[in-house]
């Protein structure tokens, strides 16, 4: 109940906070630059200056924040990932050199190659089609509710949940897994399935998939909605069959939404970490980038250095997707 109290009164003074400073610095604004009882020069004037600041004085505390939260961060990655261990000793490109020597980043940089290769892919496309066929039946609300919910847990809690699907009881006893537990009823061997060498990978991105499918599924089918009847009603005069009306018609008109939709699941993909965390802490060759960032940081003594090189390189594999989202975002505006 105390933790309770505590966040109603933070956000309360939150909101209250931000109120004060757009009131106060609005009404400071006025008095700076007044307009009223004034030569009629001087209120155009004043007017002027006051629509040019205003804008910046409501975006200042939103841009100072932005600075301190994300431009900073990077540059101090970059001073950092020239730095040793400790952060103290300059040890040059050392670090940089040493990514390209170390087996553990170059399985990492491999399976996080995998996880993007598989997880936006088998998202978006099972998504797509689960959006479409649910929008032709009279239960479908109800089937995206139920594709959606694991939307609303946290990676932590999804992975739990798959740790008890994937469980392996030795010596004889009695399956708890799911998938262990079907595997005996149909007279099969029981299997340590998040231990088996490159197949685990798999085994984890089917968790990502689960939670992002509901992601993927919300949005598309609101542009599949999107579609003009019209459109959709000539394709079947003049015979079109469902699958090329989906493909030919349907899938072109939403392309764009579709590629939004998978690279937002691709950024996502580059910094996944609480499933493996959770799931095999990078055991059994399912290391990934963020989890190995995770681990040279805060495992083992720490080393600021080649934490930080393992940042920038996630970074620098992410700047790229954003770039040519933003570009078709714009190229999608302009074209309205």
């Amino acid at each position: 109940m105390g933790q309770l109290a505590v966040a109603f009164l933070t956000m309360t003074l939150g909101v209250l906070t931000c109120a004060g400073y757009f009131y106060g610095s609005n009404a400071l604004l006025d008095v700076i630059f007044p307009s009223k009882n004034r030569p009629p020069e001087v209120v155009a004037r004043n007017l002027r200056i006051v629509n040019q600041v205003r804008p910046w004085l409501f975006l200042g505390p939103a841009l100072l924040l932005l600075f301190f939260y994300l431009f900073y961060p990077v540059v101090q990655s970059v001073i950092l990932s020239f730095y040793g261990r400790t952060g103290e000793e300059f040890v040059g490109l050392d670090n940089y050199l040493w990514l390209f020597q170390s087996g553990e980043f170059l399985e990492s940089f491999r399976n996080n190659m995998l996880w993007l290769i598989v997880v936006p892919t088998l998202s978006t496309f099972f998504g797509l089609i689960i959006a479409t066929m649910t929008d032709r039946i009279w239960w479908g609300n109800i089937a995206k509710t139920l594709i959606f919910m694991p939307m609303a847990i946290s990676f932590i809690g999804a992975s739990i949940i798959w740790k008890f699907i994937y469980e392996y009881r030795s010596g004889g006893d009695e399956q708890i897994g799911l998938l262990n537990a079907l595997v005996v009823f149909f007279g099969g061997e029981p299997q340590t399935w998040i231990q088996i060498p490159f197949w685990n990978n798999f085994f984890l991105m089917v968790i990502l998939v689960w939670i992002q499918t509901g992601f993927a599924m919300v949005i598309l089918s609101a542009a599949l909605r999107g579609i003009p009847d019209e459109t959709v009603e000539a394709a079947v005069l003049d015979g079109a069959s469902g699958l090329q009306i989906f493909f030919r018609i349907m899938v072109p008109q939403i392309w764009g939404t579709i590629a939004v939709v998978w690279t937002t699941i691709t950024i996502l993909v580059l910094k996944v970490f609480d499933i493996v965390l959770a799931m095999t802490n990078g055991q059994w060759g399912t290391q990934v980038l963020a989890n190995q960032m995770f681990s040279w940081l805060f495992q083992g003594g720490g080393d600021y250095g080649r934490s930080a090189v393992i940042a920038l390189v996630i970074m620098i594999l992410v700047l790229p997707i954003m770039v040519w989202n933003i570009k078709n975002a714009n190229a999608e505006m302009e074209g309205r």
